[in-house]
Order: C-alpha cells, then structure tokens, then sequence
C-alpha cells in the first residue's frame, strides 16, 4: 500500500469500538481527507473494524489502516511504529485513546488491588508516553502536527468537589464501606495523564507541535463495564464526543493549546479545570 500524502495522516489508538471508533467516523465524514490508522489490540478487532466503516462509508474521501497495538506491551509498540514507518515518513495527528478502567471488572477478572493500578496506569499512561515517543519523529515531518490525550472529567479536582455529581456521594461512616462504584485507578491515571499532556507540551512547544487532554464527557462506551449501570448514572451518547475530538483535530481548539478541553458537561455546566 501507498499512502497518499496529500491527505491528512492520523494515528488513533484503541479506535475499533467506543469514542474512538465514533472518532473514526467522524473522520471518515469530514471535508478533510484523511489516512487513517485504526490501531486495536488484535488484528481481528481491527481489520472487523475497517470492513463494517467501509461499508458504511462507501463515498468517504478518505482512507483506512489496520494497525496491531498492544500498550501494555513493548515488543507490540515498536512493532506498530515498525508497520507505521514502512509506510509512511509522517503523521499529522497522533490520538492517544485508548484506555482501560478496571476499577470495575478487575476483581471479576482475578485481579489484585495492585494488579489493577498497575494495569491501568501501563495502558493508560505508560503505554501512550512510550507510544508517543516512538511516532515523535514522524509528527515533526508534519507541517501542522497535532497531538491528543483522551481524559476523563473524573480526573478534574474542580468535578471532585462537586456533591450533586453522581460519582462523588460520600457513604456512611464505618468500615467497610457498602458497596459504591469507586475509580481510584482509572481516576488517578487520567489525573496522571493531565500531566502527561503539560510536559509533552512544554518538551515539543519550540517544534511547533499543538497538544491538548481532550474530555470526551462522560459518555456510553465499554470501558467502564455495564451499559445500562453507565446510563443509570447520566452517560451521553459518545458520537458527539468523536465529533468533539475531530473538532480538535480540524483547529476548532487552537486557541487552547496546552490545555485540556472539553465537551458541555452532561449536567450542563462546562467545569473550569
């Protein structure tokens, strides 16, 4: 395969389901042309991806890529930036999305307490700074490079003070505590993240490189587990959160660089951070 570099090259990680696939068609719906790489954890859930968006968007000016990530595993990193650089020299746009929350499902899942920070915070936050690193070289050939973290409003400390929001009801006093859905490791990772995204800016502002934290909101998807406890709960639908993300990536938050910007929140108010 060739790609065409008159069209804008974007790289988006964890793109086969949830606010990256919704992210993916917005791509694909745009003016813009784009070359996309849909990065997943399997080649199966990728290559599935790519043939349902095709036979959606038949008339789309852009294209697509399957690209094999794993960010828990270095050997899978290197080896999707291997895939990346054989066929192209540059990518305009690099979209960290992908994430896990296993605050949730771990325990079903036979996880530990420290198996879960540490799983979290190897896709959530080493993962995407090892990747990033990897594809620097190729968003500095880029004439207008772009760089994007997914974050969540539950990493805001402002959202955190916030009693009327579903997620912050204290419980009772006593030990232990009745059961409650509790994100210390999904939380404090996008925490984390937030300042992921403030150094990478200050390391890449002299080469002209635009980075953002983008909030999708708080949105259906699977990462959190059960659907229909996410919707209990308030979660949006997350198409306009792809909407948002390609916002950002067409120049509508230019004037925010460095920042973390974010869609209307769900309740209504837009929360400084």
């Amino acid at each position: 395969m060739t790609i065409d570099h008159t069209k804008t090259v974007v790289f988006i990680t964890g793109a086969n389901t949830g606010i990256g696939n919704q992210t993916v068609r917005h791509l694909l719906s745009s003016d813009v042309a784009y070359h996309i790489f849909l990065a997943a954890r399997t080649k199966d859930k990728a290559e599935d991806a790519i043939l349902k968006l095709k036979e959606e968007y038949q008339n789309t000016k852009s294209e697509l890529s399957s690209v094999v990530l794993d960010l828990e595993d270095d050997g899978s990193i290197e080896r999707a930036v291997g895939e990346v650089r054989s066929l192209t020299d540059r990518i305009d746009v690099l979209i960290n999305n992908a994430g896990v929350e296993l605050d949730h499902l771990g325990p079903s899942l036979g996880l530990s307490q420290r198996e879960i920070f540490l799983r979290t915070y190897s896709t959530n936050i080493a993962g995407p700074h090892i990747l990033t690193t990897h594809l620097i070289p190729l968003l500095l050939k880029s004439a207008n490079p772009r760089l994007l973290f997914l974050t969540s409003g539950t990493a805001s400390f402002e959202l955190s003070s916030n009693p009327d929001f579903i997620l912050n009801k204290s419980p009772i006093s006593g030990w232990p505590k009745p059961p409650q859905r509790e994100l210390f490791a999904y939380k404090s990772s996008k925490v984390a993240l937030n300042m992921l995204m403030r150094d990478w800016h200050r390391i890449l502002r002299e080469d002209e490189v635009k980075v953002w934290a983008v909030n999708p909101g708080f949105v259906l998807t699977g990462l959190g587990g059960d659907r229909g406890v996410l919707k209990s709960l308030g979660a949006g639908d997350a198409g306009g959160s792809g909407g948002f993300v390609v916002g950002v990536v067409e120049g509508k938050r230019d004037g925010d660089v460095g920042r973390i910007v974010q869609r209307e929140w769900i309740y209504g108010d837009t929360l400084p951070f």
